[in-house]
């Protein structure tokens, strides 16, 4: 025996046992946040179990008042019988509008939780999934879970109640029936665990197809501009019915043995009902029962079932939610981001405003989850009220380094640092006092302002844009960063000016103006350090440098560092770095002049 116990504790600790009971300890923790909302759930489901049975006794005396004539009491019964369903009608109306409304608000903000969750979460760990992956995890997994957290328990309590209440009640009047009533148990038991070893998998495959879909989808409607362009319609039309053919087939296999499943089940209703049927007649010929007594048994007798079966089918709900919550846990169990200093770097930029704020990279390396190493041993060192520039091949580790510096991703090892710009200007020696240095982490992020490569502009109108980094920002403030971006020539020109309406990326802008506004609504946030990361690859060479000396000229000592291969950026950087063979060093003046020429 005790063998026997030891081996269901390991596997218990072991296996999927292990991994259906940690996805469930996930779970209670939603579900200890809302315990009211599943207490009013509950109390809904017994009141409407009460409320059903009450109907189903008053039914009985109904009967059994007509077929005995007792005419004195059958108006009384029947007044309050159509009293009780009326108010039956309207609480019932008033539950549903509240649950609705309760599981609304559940579903919402557990989504908000976990779309914070999902966007604090690590950038590299996060890359390996499809955008649609992330959309269907973060929409249909979390539905799932707030559906179950909110009525799973409560639907356990409520048929369990409502199967021993309807039990009990028959069995008082008639054991005989009560067993009858449960002939089909054995079945639906066997039935359900066949239909359960499939659900686990197929919840799987569905889930992992609909993200497939999801992901194809969006990819597709983002890029509908390429694929016509290309001419790539019909491939698309083909591929999307490629998915659409596995995913019918999956489907099929799953529906066909819930089908032979429900047939089955089915058939074990009808003879469970039929047997009810003909006993309840017997025992009303025999007058051993009233009729009455036989429509409460036929009414409970099918409840009785019905209550089974959901109870039943709750096994395979609660593998769903498990499903759907091991699918979150993989995105949420990842390294998540530490904003915990976010005061501190407040803080250090108030004290160093006027100084104005470098950036320090020392002995830095770093290496991709995949094994590619793309930077070794880095030294980097960008001051304020100056343009350090960034040069190599495509692909070199120039955005990498932007990425670091963003601490968008962690080095494996090195030190990164903010610097007071009154804290030295010889190499190193700005790390002499601690109290003038702050280590990278996400939280420093708030001192940045960034311009990625392509296009990153927001739907919604310009001015919503360039809200987007500062609030506050007045009409004014707006359009002179615009203007020091060379953007107000053609914005000034719009119907609306800044508050005409932007398409979905940005697309009625050309590249340029794109990267311009992106310009702008950098400035806009007045921070003291801006990243370019080929922000003006796509401007003629007169915009370009008009743009980058309206940068430089602010009274804001900003550290800029911009990643190019254009002469116009490099003539005006103090400083120029190159990485190569994953090593980056400052270049020579000489070495400067050459790209430029060759360029």
């Amino acid at each position: 025996m005790k063998k026997k116990i030891k081996w269901i504790c390991e596997r218990l600790k072991s296996g999927r046992f292990k991994q259906l009971w940690i996805q469930t300890v996930w779970i209670y923790s939603y579900v200890r946040m809302y315990w009211k909302e599943i207490v009013f759930y509950t109390g809904t489901g017994l009141l409407g179990t009460i409320i059903g049975l009450v109907s189903s006794l008053l039914s009985k005396d109904l009967v059994d008042l007509i077929t005995g004539h007792q005419a004195s009491r059958l108006v009384m019964t029947f007044v309050w019988y159509i009293a009780f369903s009326a108010g039956n009608i309207c609480v019932t109306q008033l539950l549903n509008y509240l649950s609705n409304m309760i599981s609304l608000k559940v579903d919402q903000e557990m989504k908000a939780d976990i779309f914070q969750k999902m966007l604090t979460t690590r950038l590299e760990p996060l890359m390996a999934y499809h955008t649609g992956d992330l959309l269907t995890r973060w929409s249909s997994d979390v539905s799932v879970i707030s559906s179950g957290v909110l009525n799973w328990i409560p639907n356990l309590i409520i048929y369990t109640a409502k199967f021993i209440t309807s039990f009990a009640v028959v069995f008082y009047y008639d054991v005989t029936f009560a067993l009858l009533a449960l002939i089909g148990i054995p079945v639906s038991i066997v039935m359900s665990k066949t239909l359960l070893s499939k659900m686990q998998a197929n919840n799987k495959q569905s889930a992992a197809m609909n993200a497939k879909m999801s992901g194809f989808h969006q990819e597709t409607f983002s890029n509908i501009q390429a694929i016509k362009a290309f001419d790539l319609i019909p491939l698309y039309v083909c591929r999307l019915q490629e998915l659409q053919k596995d995913y019918f087939s999956m489907k099929k296999k799953f529906q066909k043995l819930s089908a032979m499943t429900s047939i089955m089940m089915s058939f074990v209703g009808i003879v469970v009902s039929y047997s009810c049927y003909a006993l309840g007649i017997y025992r009303v010929f025999t007058g051993a029962i009233t009729y009455g007594t036989m429509t409460l048994f036929l009414s409970l007798s099918g409840s009785l079932t019905s209550t089974l079966n959901a109870l039943i089918a709750m096994v395979p709900t609660a593998v769903s939610i498990t499903t759907s919550a091991g699918r979150l846990m993989d995105i949420l169990d990842m390294p998540h981001e530490d904003f915990s200093e976010r005061k501190q770097a407040e803080v250090f930029y108030k004290k160093n405003k006027r100084a104005g704020i470098g950036v320090c990279m020392e002995n830095v390396s770093y290496a991709y989850h995949t094994g590619k190493k793309v930077l070794t041993d880095v030294d980097f060192w960008a001051e304020p009220g100056q343009l350090t520039g960034l040069v190599g091949a495509s692909g070199g580790g120039k955005t990498t380094m932007l990425r670091l510096l963003l601490s968008l991703l962690e080095p494996q090892q090195g030190t990164m640092k903010l610097y007071a710009g009154d804290a030295g200007q010889d190499g190193n020696s700005q790390f002499q006092k601690d109290s003038q240095t702050l280590p990278l982490s996400p939280a420093t992020r708030q001192l940045y302002a960034y311009v990625p490569q392509g296009n990153a502009m927001f739907s919604g109108t310009i001015a919503d844009n360039m809200r987007s980094v500062k609030p506050d920002a007045t009409d004014k403030e707006i359009i002179d960063c615009l203007k020091k971006a060379c953007a107000w020539e053609f914005i000034g020109q719009l119907p609306d000016t800044i508050y005409e309406k932007i398409g979905e990326r940005g697309n009625n802008f050309s590249e340029g103006q794109a990267q311009r506004l992106s310009i702008a609504r950098a400035l806009l946030k007045n921070a003291p350090v801006l990243l370019l990361d080929e922000a003006t690859s796509a401007l003629d060479i007169e915009t370009e440098k008009q743009v980058l000396k309206n940068i430089m000229e602010d009274s804001l000592p900003r550290t800029c560092i911009v990643t190019t291969h254009r002469p116009t950026a490099l003539k005006l950087c103090k400083n120029v770095y190159a990485i190569q063979d994953t090593r980056c060093r400052q270049l020579l003046p000489e070495e400067i002049q050459k790209i430029i020429r060759d360029f």
